[in-house]
């Protein structure tokens, strides 16, 4: 089972208090770029994988998803969602990616946001996807990158003229890596780039887009923040089709 990190207080109201769970898509820098890999939805059977707090269930709908199903670890998440969704064609139920079970040729379309890198076993979900979709569907999906999730500890560093260095931590060491991100212990499973692609390929998906984010001028411009980001990939982004 995967770890319910969600459902612990101090991590849960920390998370609510991000741009990304305040404003949905808005306070998500990645989006755009996430929105140019989706294929048009209209009438389409989707499933959102780690639905979090249902913002991505609901534009599915708005753009013309005839009905969305969304899926997440945390009783907390989809209390959410489920209080701030009013639409009949959207539906929430809390399951164990680990453990996922969908029914097979059900949906046109799959999508996750930042949720595989807490799953152990991602040859046995990419497998369960594939046969969910029928064929000709598309799956996009974002994770933290591999060369976000290794780096060393303290982090980066600064050559002599200031410029940041993010040295790795055994990145061909792949597994359990354990971190603390809004709370202490948080657990979460580093795969190489390669393998990541070679488990969507190996379960039949073909890969059409693969993007290692990184923010535009006018999008630091606009967040300083986000400056710090052209250092080094924070999010892979995938578009596969079955």
């Amino acid at each position: 089972m995967a770890q319910n990190i969600y459902d612990k207080p101090e991590f849960f109201t920390g998370y609510s208090q991000l741009g990304r769970s305040l404003h949905g898509h808005d306070g998500a820098a990645e989006w755009p770029a996430i929105r140019a890999m989706l294929p048009a939805l209209g009438n389409l059977r989707v499933v959102d994988l780690g639905c979090g707090f249902g913002w991505f269930a609901r534009w599915a709908r708005e753009n013309g998803a005839a009905h969305v199903l969304g899926i997440d670890l945390s009783e907390n998440m989809i209390d959410r969602a489920r209080q701030d969704t009013s639409d009949p064609a959207i539906e929430y139920d809390i399951v164990d990616l680990e453990q996922l079970v969908l029914p097979e040729a059900s949906f046109d379309f799959a999508y996750s946001s930042l949720a595989f890198h807490y799953i152990e076993d991602f040859d046995r979900l990419a497998r369960t996807i594939h046969a969910s979709l029928l064929p000709g569907s598309h799956f996009v999906f974002t994770i933290e990158h591999p060369v976000y999730m290794a780096p060393t500890n303290p982090g980066w560093s600064t050559d002599t003229e200031g410029r940041r260095i993010w040295p790795l931590d055994r990145y061909s060491v792949e597994g359990k890596r354990v971190t603390d991100w809004l709370a202490k212990g948080v657990v979460k499973y580093h795969r190489t780039l390669g393998t990541t692609l070679n488990a969507l390929i190996a379960a039949g998906f073909t890969i059409r887009r693969v993007q290692e984010w990184s923010p535009t001028a006018d999008e630091i411009a606009r967040n300083p923040d986000l400056a710090e980001e052209v250092d080094r990939p924070m999010i892979l982004l995938v578009a596969a089709q079955r």
